[in-house]
């Protein structure tokens, strides 16, 4: 059995496709690993002839990996984008074994907006539901040597 938190047995290797030309990366569950994840996913898209996706890609991705910071802050997530038959699949791996739920959107008014700094992303609660309008698929599989995969496939 393939251990997941392996570096050296995973590098090279998609997990959640077969795909032999996929995007895998480990890095540091902070706030950069959006804007990393975007940039990295914009040349893989390019050069797939995918570009026309880019927009929906960058906010699967960028939920899905805000989430794994979220759930495992300071420590490695690992992201992956691969494309698996007819479709783009986003995937974060995450040490968390706490399964992603999303939480019922606050509908937002000038009276509920909380815009103090410390509180700002509490206004949220759109992520997984941004992730399930996008995607043609979205879920998640636990790793049997802890933590979990969350994903997302996209049509291109």
């Amino acid at each position: 059995m393939l251990d997941w938190r392996n570096r050296e047995k995973r590098k090279g290797m998609c997990m959640m496709t077969k795909s032999p030309d996929c995007l895998l990366i480990s890095m540091l569950a902070s706030a950069a690993a959006a804007g990393l994840a975007r940039t990295l996913t914009n040349a893989r898209l390019h050069k797939w002839g995918y570009s026309h996706i880019s927009d929906d890609a960058f906010l699967i991705a960028s939920e899905l990996i805000n989430n794994a910071v979220a759930a495992s802050p300071g420590r490695q997530i690992t992201y992956q984008l691969s494309q698996d038959m007819d479709q783009v699949v986003l995937a974060v791996w995450d040490p968390s074994n706490r399964v992603p739920v999303g939480r019922p959107p606050t509908e937002l008014t000038l009276d509920t907006l909380d815009l103090a700094p410390e509180r700002w992303d509490d206004n949220g609660g759109w992520g997984l539901p941004i992730v399930v309008a996008l995607a043609v698929q979205s879920g998640y599989t636990l790793d049997p040597n802890g933590g979990k995969w969350v994903w997302a496939r996209l049509k291109p």
